[in-house]
């Protein structure tokens, strides 16, 4: 958990993210995804939905350990996130390291 944290935190200050439901949602769309991560409290239904473009798109998804308060705290963030897209890591390899996240060479 502290490795994905470290890894997000570099994701915020050198590469390019979408936080919310329908930011990610767009860049899954979009086909700009890399990695999509939701925290464990999301409601079923739109974790499933976000699970369903997130497999049309071929991106990644982590399912974070933490519910959406810590989420947010790990994006260095003062408010609740339950979703978060990545769409340029910047320095960090998150894409490389996160399980489920291997298939995104397409």
């Amino acid at each position: 958990n502290e490795s994905i944290n470290s890894r997000l935190a570099l994701v915020m200050k050198s590469g390019k993210f979408c936080l919310g439901y329908k930011q990610t949602l767009r860049t899954l769309r979009n086909g700009k995804s890399k990695l999509v991560i939701i925290a464990s409290n999301t409601p079923p239904l739109r974790k499933s939905e976000i699970e369903y473009y997130a497999m049309l798109a071929k991106t990644g998804v982590h399912h974070y350990v933490g519910d959406n308060n810590e989420l947010g705290t790990a994006c260095g963030k003062y408010f609740r996130v339950c979703t978060l897209s990545i769409t340029d890591p910047g320095d960090s390899d998150i894409i490389r390291t996160m399980p489920g996240a291997d298939k995104t060479e397409a």
